[in-house]
C-alpha cells in the first residue's frame, strides 16, 4: 500500500534499554516496534575527541508511526534518552513510502471493543 501517511524512527541505544524507548513512545500514541541487537563501531580517537565513553553493545528500536507524531516521538527520546543520559541515545527517521502489514489504529481499536 503507498502512504505518505507514514515514517519510520530508529532508535539506537545502549543495550538494555530499547524497551525504555518503547515505553516512552507507547505512551506517545505509538503501537509497537523491532528491537534489534547490534555492535557499535567508532574509532577510539573520535571517542576520545567527543570526550564520551562509547559501551560496543547497542540495540536499534524500529518503529513504523503516523507521520503527524514524528516530532513529538524524536524530541522525547532525546530529551530522555540522547547522549547525555545512560541510553546515549541517538534517533533519526526515513519517510515511508509502501506500508504492508499495518492495521490502521481504527481498525485495530475497533478489534479491541470486540
Amino acid at each position: 500500500m503507498k502512504t505518505n501517511d507514514h515514517e519510520v524512527i530508529f532508535a539506537i541505544v545502549n543495550s538494555g534499554y530499547a524497551e525504555d524507548v518503547m515505553d516512552l513512545a507507547r505512551e506517545l500514541g505509538v503501537r509497537g516496534g523491532t528491537i534489534l541487537n547490534a555492535r557499535g563501531v567508532v574509532k577510539e580517537d573520535a571517542a576520545a575527541f567527543f570526550g564520551i565513553t562509547l559501551h560496543q553493545d547497542k540495540e536499534i528500536l524500529m518503529m513504523v508511526v503516523e507521520k503527524s507524531l514524528r516530532d513529538t516521538v524524536l524530541n522525547a527520546i532525546y530529551k530522555q534518552m540522547g547522549m547525555a543520559k545512560k541510553a546515549k541515545g541517538i534517533a533519526f527517521s526515513l519517510p515511508v513510502s509502501d506500508v504492508a502489514g499495518l492495521a490502521p489504529a481504527k481498525a485495530e481499536a475497533e478489534e479491541a471493543e470486540a
